[in-house]
């Protein structure tokens, strides 16, 4: 769903406030054979992963998907989320924005505002770092809208960036145990999920990146 400006009027009765804006596609998703399957996938997961997190994320056009989360710390580990629930099969690219937000049409669920204009800035972020060899990995970037910046902010985008290309390395294996440290199980439970041995997913842990992965997502998501 394409955000549409309103005019002075429209603007002026709508109802909304300061938020945070999440909008995502799929990377490369026109060399997927199955759309249909792709689609049914995209519902699946945007429901079930946005309501652990209490977002409200829907497909919108094609394979794209938005929404509104509670917080800037909830939206960096939902896109974490969901890109985990995807790979390694397909990837996701997101872009994260902060600003005053307004819903137009809450029957058909229209909004807008500084909030979604940011978000779709940092998606278009994203797609350039994607075009340059040494920021090929980046899946996701982060924008404030004129009056929500802070000093901090540059620091959040690179964190979003370093993370992203720790998780696109990581083999399928390394992917799984990721997921189940992420889901609260210990490392001795992960390794009897996955039929290895504790030292295995320790090595993992360490020599992968992992810990460090799971360490910036817990500093990024206790910003609230």
């Amino acid at each position: 769903m394409a955000e549409v400006k309103p005019d002075g009027a429209a603007r002026a009765d709508a109802r909304g406030g300061d938020g945070v804006v999440v909008i995502g596609d799929v990377v490369d998703s026109r060399a997927v054979p199955d759309r249909a399957a792709l689609h049914a996938l995209l519902t699946d997961v945007l429901g079930r992963v946005g309501a652990g997190r209490s977002a409200d994320l829907r497909l919108t056009v094609g394979d794209e998907y938005q929404g509104s989360v509670p917080s800037l710390g909830a939206a960096t580990r939902l896109v974490l989320d969901l890109r985990l629930a995807l790979l390694p099969a397909h990837d996701v690219r997101h872009g994260l924005g902060r600003g005053a937000t307004a819903v137009l049409d809450p029957a058909a669920r229209i909004e807008d505002g500084p909030g979604w204009w940011a978000a779709r800035a940092a998606i278009d972020a994203v797609r350039g770092l994607e075009d340059r060899p040494a920021t090929r990995g980046a899946r996701t970037a982060y924008r404030a809208a004129e009056g929500c910046a802070t000093p901090l902010d540059a620091a959040l985008d690179a964190a979003l960036l370093a993370r992203d290309e720790l998780v696109g390395r990581l083999d399928e294996r390394s992917l799984s145990v990721l997921r189940g440290l992420l889901s609260g199980r210990t490392q001795r439970e992960v390794a009897t999920d996955l039929g290895i041995t504790p030292s295995a997913v320790s090595q993992r842990v360490r020599d992968h990146g992992i810990g460090v992965v799971l360490h910036m997502t817990r500093w990024m998501e206790a910003m609230g």
